[in-house]
């Protein structure tokens, strides 16, 4: 089970410029051994900097390393759920998202803004793509200390396995929250 300490250090990281995934690996007694980030951005090394930085402060004998992408979806493809299209339409609030897993292709539509409409029409999409979330959405909150106001979501386990925290920022506060939405569940995705 992972600990605060560990849900806050992974939440941190996520919340770096570009970080498209985390990984965590540990060691016998349970410490976290190496910290693994796929970056989709030019600036790796600098990402890979500030990385270490926060790492020394949870975790100071994890090594960091980054792994620099410049094209998710095309380093992605068929292996997990990637981001199409999330938009709002200005003139009723509602929300459509379109994800695709390898040649599958799920919509989903809310009718509640561009925040909380954006979260739930992406786990509409995600039920279209075939998924069981056993997920509700708890709350939606948008930064807005930050340049691009990134977007921070949490679920609910509807079967008692502890809450998801997703972290995104993107252009439009709905693509944020549809972003933030697939960070809370890439681990759950990634498995099932």
């Amino acid at each position: 089970m992972t600990s605060r300490t560990e849900e806050d250090f992974e939440l941190e990281l996520r919340a770096l410029p570009g970080v498209v995934s985390v990984g965590l690996s540990y060691r016998e007694n349970g410490d976290v051994d190496a910290v693994a980030l796929v970056v989709n951005g030019e600036d790796a090394a600098a990402t890979h900097s500030v990385a270490r930085q926060i790492a020394s402060l949870y975790f100071p004998d994890a090594d960091v390393s980054v792994e620099g992408t410049m094209s998710p979806s095309t380093s992605d493809v068929g292996t997990r759920v990637a981001l199409v299209r999330a938009d709002l339409r200005d003139d009723d609030g509602s929300c459509e998202v379109e994800l695709r897993y390898g040649e599958r292709v799920g919509v989903g539509s809310a009718r509640n803004g561009p925040l909380i409409g954006g979260a739930e029409a992406t786990l509409a999409a995600l039920r279209q793509l075939g998924y069981d979330v056993p997920f509700s959405l708890m709350a939606v909150n948008s930064v807005a200390t930050l340049k691009q106001w990134p977007v921070l979501v949490t679920l609910r386990s509807l079967v008692g396995e502890g809450d998801r925290f997703g972290v995104a920022a993107a252009e439009g506060e709905t693509a944020a929250a549809a972003k933030a939405t697939l960070d809370a569940l890439n681990r759950y995705l990634a498995t099932h």
